[in-house]
């Protein structure tokens, strides 16, 4: 059993999978990443959705949400904070990319510690920094959280400044999607902004959550002139919340009142904004 994780396979308690599943070979399968607060996650019921909506798109069968939560509550137990990864892949079969007959997915529940997060940058915000690694458009594959991230490990190579703490990535037409790891939305000349993910990129949880709770958001495309004159900037993410920018590069932002007001509702929802 791993060191820094609990770790549930198809309900057993070992950390190892066949060597043959299809999520090694060809990334076949789909991740949710749940922030767990006193044993609790205030996100699940939009995890959940986006996980039946990706199995349909795929043709996975979807796992029993209410055995996904039973195997949750269980890595997760004597853990204050925590972040469950779930990961499902369509399972062993023949080689070769034809779909099996009958799929038999392999489940994995796993938790870890949630990550720290000083109160500062909730504050005052975080420091970015533009990526070259550019993410394809692929209409097929955007919106869900399948477990082909390459695009986004290569992006994360680019810098080692621990003080940058996360990238921008543009697709391939230059419109920009998101930071590696969040969402991302703006205030751009009054109005609340966020990138379309139809044609790339993931549909965040934590992003439709801001989503449902504001009265007027705009998606659509946004390129790197517009960011630049934004008032606001601010990333979302299920796992970190709300996080305000305070730099990207060179361009420096102040957290403004409709990122302080997201705060709030985060909070509001039952998840902190800081830890020790």
């Amino acid at each position: 059993m791993s060191a820094t994780a609990r770790v549930l396979v198809d309900g057993l308690g070992v950390d190892t999978v066949c060597a043959l599943d299809r999520g090694l070979s060809y990334g076949d399968g789909l991740f949710e990443t749940i922030r767990f607060v006193a044993g609790l996650a205030p996100l699940w019921s939009r995890h959940m959705e986006r996980l039946q909506h990706s199995c349909v798109r795929l043709q996975l069968p979807m796992p029993d949400a209410a055995l996904l939560l039973h195997e949750a509550r269980s890595v997760v137990g004597g853990m204050d904070q925590a972040v469950v990864r779930m990961t499902l892949t369509r399972g062993v079969g023949e080689r070769g990319y034809a779909l099996p007959t009958t799929a038999h997915p392999t489940r994995i529940v796993a938790a870890f510690a949630a990550p720290a997060m000083m109160g500062d940058a909730y504050i005052h915000g975080i420091r970015l920094r533009w990526c070259e690694t550019r993410l394809a458009i692929q209409p097929s594959l955007a919106g869900m959280k399948h477990l082909n991230r390459l695009e986004q490990v290569l992006a994360r190579a680019e810098w080692s400044d621990p003080s940058v703490a996360d990238g921008l990535m543009r697709d391939t037409d230059g419109n920009v999607i998101a930071a590696t790891m969040a969402n991302l939305f703006a205030v751009v000349d009054g109005v609340l902004v966020t990138p379309s993910v139809e044609r790339s990129g993931v549909a965040g949880v934590a992003r439709a959550e801001v989503l449902a709770s504001r009265a007027a958001v705009h998606v659509g495309d946004i390129s790197r002139e517009d960011l630049l004159r934004a008032d606001e900037v601010f990333l979302s993410s299920s796992v970190r919340g709300i996080l305000p920018v305070q730099a990207v590069d060179d361009t420096v932002y102040v957290p403004g009142p409709v990122t302080r007001a997201l705060q709030r509702h985060w909070r509001g929802l039952g998840f902190p904004m800081e830890q020790a």
